[in-house]
């Protein structure tokens, strides 16, 4: 499909001529026909977000009429033999009849879970390009803190949903949650008593089940908002042939784009259901019921929390201080105050971007990450610290499998997330100067040819190429000029 291009103004609605239909559906359909979308492969990760969201949405409304969020005790009569006659709440009964007695209830409660899994990591990539290529800056700070927003709602979403089976993993999560909340001084008996209903496991089916549905339908509100958001502002583009801060190069959102991320959103839903009907996760049968007495060895919460259970792991046992009469567990604080620090850099990095440099002008096209060493050394960093944290949440699962020290692996995260973000950012800042130094030989002496030639004179040589003029936009977009030199005297 031909690009076309179309000079935007921020958030102008296009002008329709006197003989316009007076239909609003054709209306916005001749709006979006004159309306251009870059097409780039980052764009993929938004429509994977909406697709697991749409997953999310269908299968969990379902589920909600099956389930039943009730910790009340009944002996369980259903088809599982090796758990008929045992003890358990409602709530875990209820999830096994959907597992094994309800006809595609399997199907339904997978994928589910497996939507649930991949979209937290289509949100961390669309944080990521998002940051690298300044996507964030003005006038678009408000949608990258709705995009954070939403992560972090898929999170509270999330956890929420990994307790109400009520198996003996969860359970065991439900535990950890109720210890750490303990250990906050002042408030931590309170907020225990306010989450769980009482003591261990009190009502806090009930109280996640409540959390489940609103956590959800708050995200779906900051979607719409953001798409609004989006649909409004003119969206960004990497630089090249005939792209301007004034206008958009790319293709007709009606029909060409549009048909575009329809096939991209049903496509990801055929994947996520294929893996719902072919991949096992969850297998609550296997767990057993929870037990406030029993805890399940080996337990391991869900890929996108286990950086909140390394950064816990990480802090040396036993450190607490005493004061004011209080004992205060460092152990549990430290690591809760670094990401809540953590949380808000990211959520606020737009407005202190902004702030530190003095920029107030509106960017519609994006850089190249290693024009902007700062910026790609800090997200270098603020990566290599998140890893660490996600590598350290299954320590004990590397341990094994690689035969190695648990304590010992221990102790190298620790070292790893005190100097691998700095070095990080030094080595991502080092990296951009060497690219950028690659960037103007080629501008200066165009491409390598690979090709040796003999001169007359017995030496050798090798011939460069001439850059096309959309290579040399794209090398010359963004970098930096050389300071000018004061008029000699």
């Amino acid at each position: 499909m031909s690009a076309v291009r179309r000079t935007a103004g921020r958030s102008r609605p296009d002008r329709m001529t006197t003989n316009s239909p007076r239909n609003p559906v054709s209306r916005l359909i001749d709006r979006l026909r004159h309306r251009a979308r870059p097409n780039h492969w980052s764009f993929l990760f938004g429509v994977i977000s909406l697709a697991c969201l749409c997953v999310l949405v269908v299968t969990g409304f379902i589920l909600m009429l099956l389930y039943d969020p009730s910790s009340a005790l009944l002996r369980y009569r259903g088809s599982y033999p090796l758990l008929r006659g045992v003890e358990m709440s409602r709530a875990y009964a209820s999830t096994l009849s959907i597992s094994l007695d309800v006809p595609g209830g399997l199907l339904l409660r997978q994928a589910h879970h497996w939507a649930a899994l991949v979209l937290p990591a289509s949100l961390l990539l669309q944080l990521v390009s998002t940051f690298f290529t300044g996507a964030f800056r003005r006038p678009r700070q408000w949608i990258w803190v709705l995009l954070f927003g939403a992560y972090v709602l898929v999170l509270v979403s999330g956890w929420s949903g990994y307790g109400l089976p009520d198996d003996n993993l969860s359970g065991t999560g439900l535990r950890i949650v109720q210890g750490v909340m303990l250990g906050i001084p002042l408030i931590g008996t309170w907020l225990t008593w306010l989450i769980f209903g009482g003591e261990f496991p009190g009502r806090i089916l009930e109280h996640l089940y409540f959390i489940h549905l609103l956590a959800p339908a708050v995200l779906v509100m900051l979607v719409a908002v953001r798409l609004r958001l989006t649909f409004v502002q003119k969206p960004p583009q990497f630089a090249g042939p005939g792209r301007t801060e004034d206008n958009i190069v790319g293709l007709p959102v009606w029909p060409a784009a549009a048909a575009r991320a329809a096939g991209q959103f049903f496509i990801t839903a055929g994947v996520v259901v294929l893996m719902a009907a072919t991949l096992t996760i969850s297998p609550v049968w296997l767990y057993g019921p929870s037990s406030s007495g029993n805890a399940y060895a080996g337990s391991q919460p869900d890929w996108y929390t286990a950086f909140l259970d390394g950064a816990l792991r990480l802090v040396p046992p036993g450190w607490e201080i005493s004061w004011l009469g209080r004992t205060w567990t460092l152990a549990i604080l430290i690591p809760l105050a670094v990401i809540l620090l953590f949380f808000t850099l990211v959520a606020t990095y737009p407005f202190l971007e902004g702030w530190i440099s003095g920029d107030r002008r509106e960017h519609h096209l994006l850089d190249r990450p290693r024009n902007t060493p700062t910026r790609t050394g800090l997200g270098v960093a603020g990566v290599t610290f998140y890893i660490t944290l996600w590598l350290a949440g299954g320590a004990d699962v590397i341990a094994t499998q690689f035969r190695v020290s648990f304590e010992g692996l221990i102790w190298f995260l620790r070292g790893v997330i005190l100097l691998g973000p700095p070095v990080a950012y030094l080595v991502a800042r080092q990296v951009c100067y060497t690219l950028q130094h690659a960037d103007r030989e080629r501008l200066l002496h165009g491409a390598e040819s690979g090709r040796i030639v003999r001169q007359p004179s017995g030496g050798y040589i090798e011939p460069h190429q001439p850059l096309s003029a959309r290579q040399r936009q794209v090398l010359d977009s963004g970098r930096p000029k050389p300071p000018s030199q004061p008029p000699a005297r």
